[in-house]
C-alpha cells in the first residue's frame, strides 16, 4: 500500500517493476502477519449480521452461513496477500511505515506470494460455490466472480482501483452490503430492512479500517504517485471523515437497541471505538495511526459479533426466551 521511489509519477500500474530478489527467509510469523489477522473481523462481523438478519426474519441456515464465513475469510486473506504481491512487484512498498511486506521486503518470492493469494482465492471460490449448491441460487455466482476479480484489481492489473482513490468506496460495498446482503439472501431468499441497515452500519467500519491504513501511508504513496483518498482530501478531511464512518455503526445501533434485551450492551464497544477516533484526530506519526487500525479492527469486529448476538437474543433476551 505504501512506497517510495525515484523518478516516480502517475500511475504505478502502470509502470512495470522489477520485484527485489527475494531472500526466502520469510518464517511461518511472516506469513501470518502477511494474511493481516487485524483485517478478518471485517470478514467475520458482515456474516454474523447477515446471519442474524435472516434469523431475525424466522430463518436461519448452519450450513450455508458457515460457507458465507469460510468465503468471506477467504477473501479477505485473498486480497492480503494479493495486495503485498502486487505492491510489492511495483515497487511501492519498497519503503514502509506500517508492518513489513513479503514481496516488498524481498522475504518471499513474487510468484510464491501471488500464489498463496490464488489459492485463498480460490478456496473462497469454492465456498461459494458451496453456497450457491446449498441455497439453490445460482445468480449469486455472478456476486461472487465479480467479489474475486475486485480482490484481484484493488492494487493488481493495468488500473487498480486503490490506485484511483476507491479503496474506502470498494470496501464499504463489499465488506458492508455485498457481504451482509449476500449472507441474508443466501439463507432466506430476500433481502431485510434490518440487513440492509446493518450493512450500512459495518461498511462503515471497514472504510474506517482502510481509511486509517491510507491515512498512514499518505506520504508514502505520494511519493509513489498512489493516489489515496487522504493524498486528494488532506490529513484533516481524512480524520474528520474517519471520525464520522466510526460514529455512523452507533446511531444506527441507538435504533436497534430499543428492541433488543442486549442491544445497549454493544455501546460497550465505544470503550475502543471512541480512543481509536481521539487517536486518528490527534495522530501525529505512523505508529499512533497503526494503533488505530488495531482498535478500528477490534472494534468492528466485538459490534458485529456483539449485536448479532443482541439479534439473536431478541426483545427477551436469552434468558426470558
Amino acid at each position: 500500500m505504501e512506497g517510495m521511489a525515484s523518478n516516480r509519477s502517475g500511475n504505478p500500474a502502470r509502470r512495470s517493476q522489477t520485484a527485489g530478489t527475494s531472500s526466502g527467509r520469510a518464517t511461518w510469523r511472516d506469513w501470518v502477519a502477511a494474511a493481516r489477522p487485524r483485517t478478518l473481523g471485517m470478514a467475520i462481523a458482515p456474516v454474523a449480521l447477515g446471519s442474524a438478519a435472516a434469523f431475525n426474519a424466522e430463518g436461519f441456515h448452519l450450513g450455508i452461513a458457515l460457507a458465507c464465513l469460510v468465503l468471506a475469510l477467504c477473501m479477505q486473506i485473498g486480497v492480503n496477500f494479493a495486495n503485498d504481491y502486487s505492491d510489492g512487484v511495483k515497487g511501492t512498498d519498497a519503503v514502509r511505515v506500517g508492518p513489513g511486506r513479503l514481496v516488498g521486503a524481498g522475504k518471499a518470492a513474487p510468484r510464491v506470494v501471488r500464489n498463496v493469494a490464488i489459492g485463498f482465492l480460490a478456496a473462497g471460490a469454492l465456498a461459494g460455490i458451496a453456497v450457491v449448491l446449498i441455497s439453490g441460487r445460482w445468480w449469486l455466482l455472478l456476486v461472487g466472480a465479480v467479489c474475486i476479480v475486485a480482490a484481484w484489481t484493488y492494487t493488481g492489473g493495468k488500473r487498480p482501483y486503490g490506485y484511483f482513490a476507491l479503496g474506502e468506496l470498494m470496501s464499504f460495498l463489499f465488506f458492508g452490503p455485498v457481504a451482509v446482503l449476500g449472507t441474508t439472501y443466501a439463507i432466506i431468499g430476500r433481502i431485510t430492512e434490518d440487513a440492509l441497515a446493518l450493512s450500512v452500519a459495518i461498511g462503515c467500519f471497514s472504510a474506517a479500517l482502510m481509511l486509517t491504513n491510507n491515512l498512514r501511508d499518505i506520504d508514502t504513496d505520494r511519493a509513489a504517485g498512489k493516489r489515496s483518498l487522504p493524498t486528494l482530501i488532506g490529513r484533516r478531511a481524512s480524520k474528520a471523515l474517519y471520525a464520522l464512518l466510526m460514529l455512523v455503526p452507533f446511531g444506527i445501533l441507538w435504533v436497534f437497541s430499543y428492541a433488543l434485551a442486549y442491544g445497549f450492551a454493544v455501546f460497550a464497544v465505544l470503550l475502543l471505538a471512541g480512543p481509536a477516533i481521539v487517536i486518528v484526530l490527534l495522530a501525529r506519526n505512523a505508529r499512533d495511526l497503526t494503533t488505530a487500525l488495531g482498535l478500528t479492527g477490534i472494534s468492528a469486529l466485538l459490534y458485529g459479533v456483539g449485536l448479532a448476538v443482541a439479534i439473536w437474543g431478541g426483545p427477551a433476551g436469552f434468558v426470558g426466551a
